[in-house]
């Protein structure tokens, strides 16, 4: 399969970001908000740990279930296309999830649910990440990647403002994120063809084939192996600052109303993103860099976990989250463009992007462990954004071990 050369329309990019924006609408929303409050209300002395508990499970089916829904996607030949099916499968099993969560009162009844979703919501990121290495030419990937890697900020913001102003309550802030799930999926889904795969160039399915797929040798692949690892390190990075966001806010800052504040900072956080993304990606489109401007968003995204770090205050708290957006926004759109241009094989694109995916979860799986004890012993939140800032500082220097990539 050869590179995509057409350039595909603004339409077309509108319709694959509002789809990403339903799948981290599910994500996110829980888990910044719904979960902990969910979780508090069971058993306020032990909150953090249950959410640790909770996320680190979810995460860990989330790392199981991308490559194999992509590795299905990859092989599907519907006359729908190999990604759409998927999309609108994953939205509904996602938004199943998501209201079986909202139903539980015990520990396990909600991490059963939340299992469920995301099972579901994974299944639906496998098929909204492909179209970009299927469908878009390598010179309009980094802009296409930021307006979708948009769509993850603006999950965060959009549930934040679902959950904490348009509705009350934990049952209907999961019954409007499942909701927004499916309901965003539906143009994406329904208004564009997706191409077909021919029966004659469908590759094997066996269960052999299934397992073998999570592993990618980094020796025969070493750029990809980069890419994976720096990719692993900024979103551990990521998942161990943001974790404990809340409690944060509660605990460190003492905001007077924690929710309130995770939503003023979300908001802030995106429209820094909004203001990167797109420029950082045309300048990465036009120069065929990406190595360089993944380091830069590194470096300013240090910077901001530094601040959370030393100065516990609410003004700081907002300009570290203006810096932390405005990093993470050039790191959304040009690292996402980096990585569709290291994969092994065409034939394996939702595959191998769903094991790159296994970056974004894995740290998902072991941000929780490393927290908290960083937080109960290891100089508390002092402790936990410095923790932040040194591990994606080594993501900095270890992207110039990519070597097909400028």
């Amino acid at each position: 399969m050869a590179e995509p050369q057409s350039r595909v329309s603004g339409w077309w990019t509108g319709a694959l970001s509002v789809a990403n924006l339903g799948v981290f609408l599910g994500f996110f929303t829980p888990i910044q908000i719904l979960l902990p409050l969910q979780l508090e209300r069971l058993d306020a002395a032990h909150k953090a740990g249950l959410l640790s508990w909770v996320t680190g499970v979810g995460a860990l089916v989330a790392m199981l279930v991308n490559p194999l829904a992509g590795a299905l996607s990859d092989r599907t030949t519907s006359r729908f296309g190999r990604r759409r099916p998927w999309i609108l499968a994953g939205a509904l099993l996602g938004a199943g999830g998501l209201l079986l969560t909202a139903d539980q009162h015990g520990l396990l009844g909600i991490m059963a649910g939340w299992v469920v979703a995301q099972a579901g919501l994974n299944v639906m990121l496998a098929g909204v990440t492909a179209p970009v290495a299927d469908q878009v030419p390598i010179g309009q990937r980094a802009v296409v990647s930021g307006w979708t890697g948009i769509s993850q900020s603006l999950g965060l913001v959009v549930g934040a403002l679902l959950v904490t102003v348009l509705v009350g309550g934990i049952l209907a802030g999961y019954a409007v994120t499942a909701a927004m799930t499916v309901a965003l999926a539906l143009p994406f889904v329904l208004c564009f063809r997706d191409p077909v795969l021919p029966r004659e160039l469908r590759a094997p399915l066996n269960l052999r084939t299934l397992v073998a797929g999570y592993w990618v040798s980094p020796r025969r692949y070493p750029d990809f192996g980069w890419a994976w690892l720096t990719r692993f390190l900024i979103n551990l990075g990521n998942a161990i600052g943001t974790l404990y966001l809340l409690y944060y806010l509660t605990d460190a800052v003492h905001y007077r109303s924690p929710d309130t504040g995770v939503l003023i900072l979300t908001a802030v956080y995106t429209l820094a993103a909004l203001a990167t993304a797109i420029p950082s990606g045309m300048v990465s489109d036009r120069t065929g860099r990406r190595r360089a401007l993944v380091v830069v968003s590194c470096v300013v995204m240090a910077a901001a976990a530094l601040l959370l770090a030393l100065v516990h205050s609410w003004p700081a708290t907002i300009l570290a989250a203006a810096v932390l957006g405005a990093g993470y926004g050039v790191y959304l759109a040009v690292d996402q463009a980096l990585v569709t241009q290291v994969l092994p094989a065409a034939a394996d694109r939702a595959k191998d992007l769903g094991v790159i995916n296994i970056a974004n979860s894995g740290p998902q799986v072991l941000a929780p462990a490393l927290a908290a004890p960083i937080v109960a012993d290891l100089g508390g939140y002092f402790g936990l954004y410095l923790a932040t800032a040194l591990v994606t500082l080594l993501a900095a220097v270890l992207v110039h071990r990519i070597r097909g990539v400028a």
